[in-house]
């Protein structure tokens, strides 16, 4: 099935339908994609507080109403319990599920938030000729832990993930230039080179998605992720939260422009 230049809604219908369950990076190409966290109504402040401390991994696109799984301001009609290729149920910190829909978990004080996505600045880097491995692999993008600590908010704290694409120093420089007009979408990288520099010991076993070759001339370039929220959560163990299953987005029907700073 090839939904590279569908709709957001063409992908959403396809995850809600069972028909797609794999990630969505290179789908939908020129529209936004979203990270997803639910929590609780008790700890909904606290997680509004930890994005908006931690802007460069979780900048927030869109809050839903406590029990209201349609995000209205990305996806008019759009529901949250259903159109997202595969989630994951965290108890307590642990992951306890993934299942393909949210119905059987939903509850009323259920507050959803959706968060930009590096996968939105993709079609940028694609139309300016710079390669994205996982893309032209047919994989999930690596995502690994960092050293880098998040700010904490309330009972949420941990570590920052970041996501890798290798590049030739040249294009790290021209993708740096692209993904500064995209704060929305995690903006420019936060390191380039030694891994060990950001506490990752072996970028070939990535801590969510899959790893991808770094060929002759490459050096590895990592973006702040929408993971983050994942790794914070196993880190701090809350009660209940539910996500996305890493590279599994939600895809809105915001266009890239409309995340691209003039």
């Amino acid at each position: 099935m090839d939904l590279r230049n569908a709709t957001g809604a063409e992908v959403r219908r396809q995850a809600r339908l069972g028909q797609w369950s794999a990630p969505t990076a290179g789908l939908a190409l020129g529209h936004v994609q979203a990270n997803l966290v639910v929590t609780p109504r008790e700890l909904a402040f606290d997680f509004l507080l930890f994005c908006q401390r931690n802007p460069k991994p979780c900048p927030l696109l869109d809050v839903t109403e406590p029990g209201d799984p349609e995000p209205k301001n990305v996806a008019p009609g759009a529901d949250l319990r259903t159109d997202v290729p595969c989630y994951r149920i965290f108890h307590h910190g642990e992951l306890v599920e993934e299942p393909a829909d949210l119905n059987h978990v939903w509850r009323s004080d259920l507050v959803a938030f959706l968060l930009g996505c590096s996968f939105t600045f993709e079609n940028a880097l694609l139309q300016a000729g710079i390669p994205v491995r996982h893309i032209e692999k047919g994989c999930n993008v690596p995502m690994y832990r960092t050293n880098i600590p998040c700010r904490p908010a309330g009972v949420f704290k941990g570590p920052m993930v970041v996501s890798m694409r290798p590049m030739t120093p040249a294009q790290a420089i021209r993708a740096t230039q692209i993904c500064s007009r995209f704060p929305r979408a995690h903006g420019a990288p936060v390191h380039f080179g030694d891994p060990a520099a950001i506490g990752i010991r072996d970028l070939g076993t990535p801590d969510f998605g899959d790893p991808v070759e770094i060929q002759p001339g490459e050096i590895p370039v990592f973006w702040a992720c929408g993971v983050t929220p994942q790794a914070v959560v196993m880190a701090a163990r809350p009660p209940l939260v539910i996500t996305h299953k890493p590279g599994h987005m939600f895809v809105t029907d915001l266009k890239d422009t409309d995340l691209e700073d003039a």
